[in-house]
């Protein structure tokens, strides 16, 4: 199963002068991420575009290595994908981690993140913090990446956009939280990564009247979902990616 359409988008959003999101792909060894940095200017960015680099540097080397050796995870149950991109997260938020605990407590920096690989039919999802990814198929939506944030922790009305704070992240804690999905894709099948810039203030039935539209063109499906966040008051960096088979 081939990838027909790809289309991806990073803004600072309407109020930001820096943008800590970011996005990055590899159509070669077919690897695809959002990313959502925090940390400041100058901190939040550059770790973001360091993690991207080191990401797909280290997938690579696994993943083009059958008889690699999987240094810090391994699960039997999941394809030889699904073991190198959980091997390059892991060495990404170690070495991230490592940095953090060599510097004062503000100028540290942290990041979210979806990051997906394809290997033939089936689709490797893996989820870090506060993005989220859906699975449209058929003219249906199906969350398959929930966001792990603070929004079953507060139900307040004047703290909405708090709710979408990370509890886990690359370079945050020791231990590392993640959400793993394989995914079999069928033709006409897309997938949806999104950062809080975007989902936060939009719903899934707005997503999916987006995603059913015709003709509109992925870009303008994503041009169209980030003019509606800012249209409700978004105050946060957004970045979204579709990948239509």
């Amino acid at each position: 199963m081939r990838l027909k359409a790809y289309a991806a988008q990073t803004h600072q959003g309407p109020y930001l002068q820096v943008n800590e999101d970011g996005y990055d792909f590899d159509f070669e060894n077919e690897i695809y991420m959002v990313l959502d940095g925090f940390g400041g200017s100058g901190i939040g960015d550059r770790a973001v575009d360091k993690l991207k680099q080191e990401i797909k540097t280290f997938y690579t080397h696994i993943s083009d290595d059958p008889n690699a050796t999987m240094p810090l995870y391994y699960n039997p149950r999941n394809i030889l994908e699904g073991n190198a991109i959980m091997n390059s997260l892991m060495n990404a938020h170690q070495n991230l981690l490592k940095s953090n605990l060599e510097r004062p407590v503000n100028q540290r920096a942290g990041a979210s993140a979806i990051v997906a690989v394809k290997a033939d039919s089936l689709v490797v999802l893996v989820g870090i913090g506060n993005c989220c990814a859906y699975h449209f198929r058929q003219g249906k939506l199906f969350k398959i990446i929930s966001e792990e944030t603070m929004k079953f922790h507060s139900k307040d009305q004047f703290d909405f956009k708090f709710r979408s704070t990370p509890l886990n992240a690359i370079g945050m804690y020791p231990e590392l939280g993640q959400q793993l999905r394989e995914i079999r894709i069928s033709e006409g099948d897309k997938l949806i990564l999104l950062t809080d810039g975007v989902y936060s203030q939009i719903t899934e039935e707005e997503l999916l009247y987006s995603m059913n539209r015709s003709p509109s063109d992925a870009n303008e499906k994503i041009n169209s979902l980030l003019k509606l966040s800012n249209s409700r008051g978004n105050t946060d960096n957004q970045t979204a990616m579709i990948l239509e088979f």
